[in-house]
């Protein structure tokens, strides 16, 4: 059970694990220490807050955090926000990490996995049209790696899956420790097989 009603979550699990179930979590996000515990406690209280509703269940539960230094990105509140992040982020090399949970019965686990980003400098025009598209205002950092017609990304160190989202083979060492049978990523993704993250970072 994935505790997440992100599209892109859900077709990075799919690589994974072909059929599961997935249902919006509605625990709180607030912001309490660094963007790494923070993210791993986040996946911890997505998962968990679904214990109730489906016990019994492995539940999997996933937070991204962009961050800069001591500042840290969530989802922009608005078209203002997101504009504002853009601007703060272009050039930049910043860090994203994605905090992941597995919810088993009484037992509970949680990693993460980090990347760093550098972002393009985008130009107030590219900003201005990708913010008017929407796109950014349901992601951390308000932007998305995987927008390849507006390219955010100017170079990528680590797991590209974990910018999306959902680091998969952190998940998938997570999801065999306990018990369940998960497939290798680069079966669905050619980008995987090379991924930093494959053998543990």
């Amino acid at each position: 059970m994935l505790a997440s009603a992100s599209p892109r979550r859900r077709e990075l699990l799919r690589a994974l694990l072909p059929a599961f179930e997935a249902a919006a979590s509605d625990a709180p996000e607030p912001f309490e220490g660094s963007p790494i515990e923070d993210a791993e406690r986040l996946a911890l209280a997505k998962a968990g807050a679904l214990r109730a509703a489906y016990p019994g269940a492995v539940l999997i539960g996933a937070d991204t955090i962009v961050f800069d230094g001591p500042t840290a990105y969530a989802k922009p509140e608005d078209a203002a926000d997101a504009v504002r992040m853009l601007r703060e982020l272009r050039g930049r090399e910043h860090g994203v990490v994605t905090g992941v949970a597995v919810v088993d019965g009484m037992n509970a686990a949680a990693g993460h996995c980090l990347s760093r980003v550098t972002m393009a400098a985008l130009p107030e025009s590219v900003i201005a049209e990708y913010v008017a598209s929407g796109r950014p205002l349901d992601k951390a950092g308000a932007y998305a790696i995987q927008d390849e017609d507006v390219p955010t990304v100017a170079h990528l160190d680590g797991c590209y899956c974990n910018v999306m989202g959902l680091p998969l083979w952190t998940l998938r060492r997570m999801l065999i420790a306990a018990g369940v049978d998960a497939a290798g990523p680069g079966e669905t993704y050619a980008r995987c097989t090379s991924c930093p993250d494959r053998d543990g970072g």
